[in-house]
C-alpha cells in the first residue's frame, strides 16, 4: 500500500471554500471599460496618457503596509524557527522564500513600507513551534483573503495569491496527528 499524505475533510471543506473566492478575485481586471475605476483614466479620444502615472489611493497603502507587515513579522519567525531548529531549515525555506518574494512584491507599490519589529517567542519544542507557526500562517491568510475582498484589480490579486500561498504553507506546517499518519 503506497504511503501517501491523506487529506482530512476539514482541510479539504476549508480549501474548497477559499478556492472560489481566490478565482474570483484573480480573474479581476484592471481595465475599467471607462467606468472611472483605477487603470480606466483616458483622455476623450480613447487613449491612456503615457506620461501620468497613477497615484496609489491611501486604503490600498494601508492594506498593502499591513500585509508587508505581517510578511516581515511571518520572515522574523522563520528565521527564529530556523536558527532554533536547525533541523527544520529545510522544511521551512520554502515558507522563508516566498515571504520574502511576498514582500518584494508588496514594497515595489509606492508607499508601501513595512513595520519591522522583533519575532515572537519561540515555543520550546519542535513540533509545538510548527504547529503555532502553522496557526499563524492561517491567521495571516485569513486577514489578506479579508483586505483582497477590500480592493480591488493587481492589489486584490496580489494579496489573495499571499493567502493563497499561506493557506498552503499552514497546511503543510501543520505537524501531523498519528490518526492521519495510520
Amino acid at each position: 500500500m503506497p504511503n501517501h499524505p491523506r487529506l482530512s475533510r476539514r482541510r479539504v471543506v476549508v480549501t474548497a471554500a477559499m478556492v472560489p473566492g481566490a478565482v474570483a478575485l484573480a480573474s479581476c481586471t484592471d481595465d475599467s471599460g471607462g467606468s472611472g475605476t483605477a487603470g480606466g483614466a483616458k483622455s476623450p479620444d480613447g487613449v491612456q496618457p503615457a506620461e501620468e502615472t497613477p497615484s496609489t489611493d491611501p486604503a490600498i497603502v494601508a492594506a498593502l503596509t499591513a500585509a508587508a507587515t505581517l510578511s516581515t513579522q511571518l520572515s522574523l519567525q522563520y528565521t527564529a524557527l530556523s536558527t532554533k531548529f536547525p533541523a527544520l531549515r529545510t522544511r521551512l525555506a520554502a515558507g522563508a522564500k516566498y515571504h520574502a518574494s511576498h514582500l518584494t512584491r508588496l514594497k515595489a507599490v509606492p508607499g508601501v513600507q513595512a513595520v519591522t519589529g522583533k519575532a515572537q517567542a519561540v515555543p520550546s519544542t519542535s513540533a509545538a513551534a510548527l504547529t503555532d507557526l502553522a496557526k499563524r500562517e492561517k491567521a495571516a491568510a485569513v486577514a489578506h483573503a479579508a483586505a483582497a475582498a477590500k480592493v480591488s484589480g493587481e492589489h486584490a490579486r496580489l494579496l489573495a495569491m499571499i493567502a493563497a500561498a499561506e493557506t498552503q504553507l499552514a497546511i503543510t506546517l501543520t505537524p501531523k496527528k498519528k490518526a492521519d499518519q495510520q
